[in-house]
């Protein structure tokens, strides 16, 4: 019944990731127009199920993220109130932030909750304040790092492309480097983060998707030109093919990845009633867990999912194709960057950052501070909301359980 239980509240947790997360890999290409926000819907549901059900399982994760240590606790059944604990908090915080339309990391919603069960249950030594430290220095560093990457590359296009007698002329010889470059970073991002393959082989990958893609976006620009005579309709329509394409991955790596936020308390909880005991050093998660996960996170897209998009894409400042390309190259380069030195940034912020920098590039006055300010203050509230909903949930159900 517990382990039932558990799966329902993970598949709770699960559509509020797909309800809010969705935005980090569709928002600019709805909000550009690249894609509808029906096609968006449909084609992030599908993309996040197979990252979570064929992938899901490489990310094994460690007790709590290593956020909380857990020792502490001998009884079993009080590490499964925890993670029910946890689970449930951080998904009533994504879920009413959803409703709200602001963009908020899932995974800082989760240690939220793991370090509110953890404070209560064997106090302040028991939390690793180091690593939640870093945690809370990525809330500043992600979307400064981001919205820098994004705001170069736009002024890279703009200087070289958009801004030259003849635009599309331009494109021909920039725009392939730029999407090969892309590729690169993406395919050497996924090899990393999510195969887990060595850097060696990582780069091997991401030089050979260099090379298709550049080939590819140079033959596909010469004959997508002949066909237009607005030469600034054409520049944006090659940056609206790839936009799709950018956003396709950034969605399947999201349900490959994130998956575990949702599944890992529950696998935690399978894992702990299996063996009786709450010495587990890692949480691996069996395939119908993944399913359910990805089926969670699917229907959250599908159903809610336009809510943080219409923040992301269009409350922020108005975006356009190469604006949207823009930003899905700031946000992939920072998270190639962070994963390579392990730093704990969360996507959602550095989305938000890359499209306020995209919009401080064409000046701030194009910027709608009043949504930015909605957005850090719904940051600021997470991990302190989270904690507090877990730590009463983890008392009353320690005490009357």
């Amino acid at each position: 019944m517990i382990t039932l239980f558990a799966i329902a509240i993970g598949m709770f947790m699960a559509f509020a990731i797909g309800a809010n997360d969705v935005a980090n890999g569709m928002a600019t290409a709805v909000g550009a127009k690249a894609i509808t926000p029906k096609q968006a819907a449909l084609l992030a549901s599908f993309l996040e199920f197979l990252g979570a059900v064929m992938f899901g399982a490489t990310v094994t994760k460690t007790i709590a993220n290593g956020i909380v240590s857990i020792e502490h606790i001998q009884d079993p059944k009080l590490v499964i109130y925890g993670a029910i604990s946890a689970l449930l908090a951080a998904g009533a915080w994504v879920m009413l932030a959803t409703v709200f339309g602001m963009p908020v990391s899932t995974t800082h919603s989760i240690i939220g909750g793991v370090v509110g069960f953890g404070l209560v249950s064997g106090g302040m030594k028991v939390v690793y304040w180091s690593k939640l430290f870093k945690i809370v220095l990525s809330w500043f560093i992600s979307p400064v790092v981001g919205g820098f990457f994004a705001f170069f590359v736009f002024k890279i296009l703009t200087l070289t492309i958009l801004h030259r007698q003849s635009p599309l002329k331009a494109s021909k010889k920039v725009a392939p480097v730029m999407i090969g470059f892309t590729f690169f970073l993406i395919s050497f991002l996924f090899s990393v983060k999510t195969l887990k393959k060595d850097y060696g082989t990582s780069l091997f990958f991401g030089v050979v998707f260099f090379v298709i893609s550049w080939l590819l976006s140079y033959v596909l620009i010469k004959r997508y030109s002949k066909k237009n005579h607005n030469e600034y309709d054409a520049v944006e329509g090659i940056f609206r093919k790839v936009q799709v394409m950018t956003s396709a991955y950034v969605c399947f790596s999201h349900g490959a990845n994130d998956v575990a936020n949702a599944v890992g308390p529950i696998a935690l909880i399978y894992m702990i009633n299996k063996a009786h005991t709450t010495q587990v050093s890692s949480i691996e998660i069996p395939k119908y867990i993944l399913f359910v996960g990805g089926l969670g996170i699917a229907l959250g897209v599908l159903l809610y999912g336009y809510k943080v998009m219409q923040t992301i894409g269009h409350d922020i400042t108005e975006l356009n194709n190469t604006r949207g390309f823009s930003i899905d190259f700031g946000t992939a380069t920072t998270v190639l960057l962070s994963s390579i030195f392990g730093f704990p940034i969360s996507t959602t912020h550095t989305v938000v950052g890359a499209v306020t920098g995209v919009g401080l590039a064409r000046g701030i006055e194009v910027v709608n501070i009043d949504v930015l300010k909605d957005i850090l203050m719904s940051w600021f509230i997470t991990v302190p909301f989270s904690a507090g909903v877990s730590a009463i949930l983890y008392l009353t159900l320690s005490t009357f359980f």
